[in-house]
């Protein structure tokens, strides 16, 4: 008990007559430009694993509190 041809015939003819068929082909140009764009930055899509850069803790961060040394007078 699925959906038949005649079902979705009918239901394909209603969407269209309530939509209106501009919509729908601007709604599928839409669509299609979604899954190029999305091909297209799955290719070019870098491989390589981001750098982490070990010294970067070393440096002093603005703002940051920094222990320094008092002198006893």
């Amino acid at each position: 008990m699925g959906i038949s041809l005649p079902h979705l015939i009918i239901v394909l003819v209603i969407v269209i007559l309530v939509f209106g068929t501009k919509k729908i082909r601007g709604i599928g140009g839409d669509v299609g430009g979604w899954i190029s764009d999305f091909r297209k930055a799955i290719k070019d899509g870098n491989d390589d694993p981001p750098v982490v850069d070990i010294n970067a803790a070393k440096h002093v961060i603005d703002g940051e509190v920094v222990k320094s040394e008092q002198k006893n007078v």
